[in-house]
């Protein structure tokens, strides 16, 4: 009897960044290459394709309005690949690493997007977080944007090794960070207490909401507490991911300095 291979689904990476990181962290997942003619000497793409021919992967030359059609208009700076996708991680394989024997409760920093459908906001994010050493970003499964090849472009190489968390029930989660002892921070305009009075240190999760409307009512109420980042008058908001970039360092410089 034959054996049905096991089916997996495809996607784009491009742009100089993602695809370096893709080649760092897992080439396995490569499945094609695609770089503009002409294209071959530049220094950056010429790293990537020694890259790319050490570790056996194909690569096909192609005009440019070819890439520009294969990723709708994206930024590809001349190299694209299809990588095979693999599935955001879920509430179960975030208790694991809470309950893992070597997980360090104490520094531990979690980025979580309520309500970001941007992509290009999400890879920003995820962007953010990986620089300021956060243990992954945990978003809503159905009211957040997907991690396609625009959010992967945005992230310049995060998505490859920042895990993603697609929770079904975000207010649970809450709750089980809450339990683990996890101060819960949502970032509000309307909050009373500004960010830099905002104690930080020991294990965090720090709650963005959508610039339209924030968080959701749920997701706000399960915060441990609330805090804003002060801004000029007239200014109501700040891009999503600026915001959590800003958040996340001022955390970072806490810690670094033990306030």
């Amino acid at each position: 009897m034959a054996i049905k291979a096991k089916s997996f689904s495809r996607e784009l990476c491009y742009g100089i960044n993602a695809v370096e990181m893709a080649l760092q962290q897992s080439p396995e997942q490569i499945l094609n290459a695609w770089v503009v003619k002409g294209r071959e000497e530049d220094r950056r793409i010429a790293r990537l394709l020694q890259g790319l021919n050490a570790c056996g992967i194909h690569v096909q030359y192609a005009q440019r309005h070819f890439l520009d059609e294969k990723t709708d208009g994206g930024v590809h700076q001349g190299i694209v690949l299809e990588i095979r996708a693999r599935p955001p991680k879920n509430e179960r394989d975030l208790e694991d690493v809470l309950a893992s024997p070597d997980f360090d409760r104490e520094h531990a920093l979690f980025l979580i997007l309520d309500g970001v459908t941007d992509p290009h906001n999400l890879g920003a994010c995820m962007r953010s977080a990986w620089a300021a050493g956060a243990l992954g970003v945990i978003v809503p499964k159905d009211k957040s944007a997907p991690l396609n090849p625009a959010a992967r472009k945005s992230a310049c190489g995060a998505a490859d090794v920042l895990p993603l968390y697609a929770v079904t029930n975000l207010a649970r989660v809450l709750d089980t960070l809450t339990e683990a002892d996890f101060a819960v921070v949502g970032l509000a305009g309307e909050a009373e207490k500004p960010l830099y009075d905002c104690p930080l240190n020991g294990p965090l999760a720090l709650v963005m909401g959508s610039e339209e409307s924030g968080m959701r009512r749920l997701t706000r109420e399960k915060c441990t507490a609330l805090a804003k980042i002060p801004m000029a008058p007239g200014v109501e908001s700040l891009n999503v991911s600026v915001a959590a970039g800003i958040s996340l360092f001022e955390a970072v410089r806490q810690r670094r300095q033990g306030v």
